[in-house]
């Protein structure tokens, strides 16, 4: 069974940094593309970035390029989003998610397995 767990998500002051991190477990995850998605209230899902399998290439909303940054450790199943400047509509629910394949791009459709999400809120 496929399982994604966030954490890290919490408060900080707008200009502050946070570090999130998706463990994953049921797949060879090296073998997929990964992502970060973020949800605000009353707002649609939205892609943040995704990292190909090997980690090698990168991909990232124009809101957050130059600011987030996405990596990932196969031998530790994990992908992690380090965020630094970080503004109040940065707030939102963020979720990790894997794709169907090596697609690590910001269609919603592409992903077949998601987190639970990590609350992170940016105080202004």
């Amino acid at each position: 069974q496929v399982q994604l767990v966030e954490s890290g998500g919490g408060l900080v002051q707008t200009g502050g940094s946070l570090r999130l991190s998706c463990a994953a477990s049921g797949r060879t995850f090296s073998n997929y593309g990964m992502s970060w998605f973020r949800q605000a209230p009353g707002k649609e899902r939205e892609f943040v970035a995704g990292i190909s399998q090997s980690g090698s290439r990168t991909n990232y909303a124009d809101s957050v390029k130059g600011r987030f940054a996405i990596s990932r450790d196969n031998a530790k199943n994990t992908v992690y989003l380090q965020m630094n400047s970080l503004k109040p509509e940065d707030t939102a629910v963020y979720y990790c998610a894997v794709s169907r394949g090596i697609y690590y791009g910001p269609l919603l459709n592409q992903y077949d397995y998601w987190g639970q999400g990590t609350q992170v809120t940016v105080s202004s």
